[in-house]
């Protein structure tokens, strides 16, 4: 796979893991992966459905009741510690995988996403054998203490936009709190997470620890929402196809962890380094190699009015300067929307905005019209950098989750009206402040409704810091050793001494 050759047009099969072995699905269907940079088949996943959701949740039920609840939790922080070694050799498969998948810029998931896949299981690793309880002094008649368990088997579900990194660190988090997994991947972005799977197996783990199964989300997506003998469900992708699992999984009481979808403001104020805040509010926050397919995407721009126009200048240089291309070509800098509906949602939008009374300053064109007709890219979802202006904070271009590389920059008078736009949202998950005024960067990140609030950066994550939104963008957090205790029940035990 390092010596990729767009040329070669073989489709590729990849497998489900389930009870340690490697399995198309039961009912021998295929569901075909699309690379969005052709719109061309090059890869097929199995169309995973309800009795194979049934054979691996069986298998983690199994496994969690044997060998790997037994099992000390040093020697499961051994094995993470493996499965990390084992990514490093395939890196570069992966992270041509990866891309070919969901549309990706090549360095960044040569250089991000699949680097921090390895880095994340040795994170969880270390947190393995560090889960401890405490004691109580409640009287001199008795003791209590208060021990952290896992909940049992724990349906995980994946998104499109960066499936390797969701996936490690919410397996490795499930792992290290002692439970077994059963993965739902998104069915337009399976074929890493499948690779994946394989090397749990390679590492030595006991079967049914760690199970995947590929499929469309309303077959075994919702198989796993609603089997009872799944005790926890972790979701990352839309608010919409949150509030399904959580009305299909009602019926059985289950915990829940949603990080969801987001509308983040990027603040840029007067006083501001404006060169780094112009970086800082495009490449940085939007128009980058996932084409704006990121949950944190800063698709509103708030500039205070007196430099409004000199940042308008020097984002619309910025962005008319990326380039737009082949993923897999090193000198990409942005690639394509990631599957064929979503490439239309985000149409709608470059529409919508004009509707609106909205100015497109730059981009505004897709599909065909940005490669030309004799283009191999020409049947590619790409869509162009866009931003808009001339449009309020109740338009629905600025309000609704366009989820692709279109922004829109609104003007500001001061830190009040800024909050007051930023929290007029149904969202709440990151927010960016570009300010040299230390005391306004901490009021502003307190009067913030956002679960991650960056000062003079954007886009900052990290495996050892927990990350998850408010409001409709979600709840629970994914990475850092709160995300542990969401994968944990904590029970209290009492001992009459009298």
């Amino acid at each position: 796979m390092a010596d990729y050759d767009r040329a070669d047009t073989r489709v590729r099969r990849f497998q489900n893991l389930i009870d340690g072995q490697s399995r198309p699905a039961a009912n021998g269907g295929w569901i075909d992966s699309i690379d969005p940079a052709t719109g061309q088949v090059w890869a097929q996943i199995p169309d995973g459905r309800a009795d194979d959701i049934d054979a691996a949740v069986a298998a983690a039920k199994r496994a969690f009741r044997g060998p790997w609840r037994q099992m000390a939790a040093a020697q499961r922080a051994a094995l993470l510690r493996k499965v990390a070694e084992l990514v490093g050799p395939r890196l570069e498969e992966l992270a041509v995988i990866e891309t070919r998948d969901n549309g990706k810029i090549i360095t960044d998931t040569r250089a991000g996403d699949i680097p921090a896949i390895a880095q994340m299981f040795h994170y969880w690793a270390g947190a393995a054998d560090k889960i401890h309880g405490e004691t109580i002094q409640v009287s001199p008649a008795s003791v209590n203490y208060v021990q952290r368990e896992p909940i049992g088997v724990v349906g995980i579900i994946v998104p499109w936009n960066s499936p390797g990194s969701v996936f490690a660190a919410k397996v490795g988090a499930a792992l290290a709190a002692g439970n077994t997994v059963v993965v739902k991947p998104a069915e337009t972005a399976s074929c890493s997470i499948l690779v994946l799977a394989e090397l749990f197996e390679q590492a030595g783990f006991p079967p049914g620890v760690v199970n995947v199964v590929a499929g469309l989300g309303a077959e075994a997506g919702d198989a796993i929402a609603g089997h009872p003998d799944v005790g926890k469900i972790s979701f990352t992708g839309s608010t919409l196809t949150a509030r399904a699992i959580t009305r299909r999984s009602a019926e059985a009481i289950k915990p829940l962890s949603f990080e969801l979808g987001g509308k983040s403001a990027n603040i840029v104020f007067a006083d501001a380094d404006l060169d780094a805040a112009a970086i800082g509010v495009t490449t940085m926050g939007i128009f980058n190699g996932a084409a704006g397919q990121s949950c944190i995407a800063g698709s509103r721009i708030l500039v205070q009015r007196p430099i409004y126009d000199e940042m308008i200048a020097r984002m619309v240089k910025i962005i008319t300067g990326i380039r737009l291309g082949d993923p897999m070509d090193a000198a990409s800098q942005m690639g394509p929307i990631a599957l064929d509906r979503q490439f239309e949602k985000v149409k709608s939008y470059l529409d919508l905005g004009r509707q609106e009374g909205g100015e497109a300053l730059c981009g505004g064109r897709a599909g065909e019209a940005v490669f030309g007709a004799g283009s191999p890219h020409a049947g590619g979802y790409f869509v162009q950098p866009t931003l808009f202006a001339g449009l309020d904070n109740q338009a629905r271009t600025v309000r609704e989750e366009i989820f692709g590389p279109v922004a829109c920059v609104l003007p500001f008078d001061d830190a009040e009206e800024a909050v007051a736009i930023a929290n007029d949202s149904n969202y709440g998950l990151a927010c960016g402040l570009w300010t040299n005024d230390l005391k306004r960067a901490h009021r502003m990140a307190a009067a913030i409704e956002a679960g991650a609030v960056w000062v003079n950066t954007y886009r900052r994550l990290h495996w050892a810091v927990p990350f998850g939104g408010y409001k409709d963008s979600g709840y629970g957090r994914d990475s850092g050793m709160e995300s542990l205790r969401g994968y944990q029940q904590t029970k209290s035990v009492w001992v009459d001494l009298a």
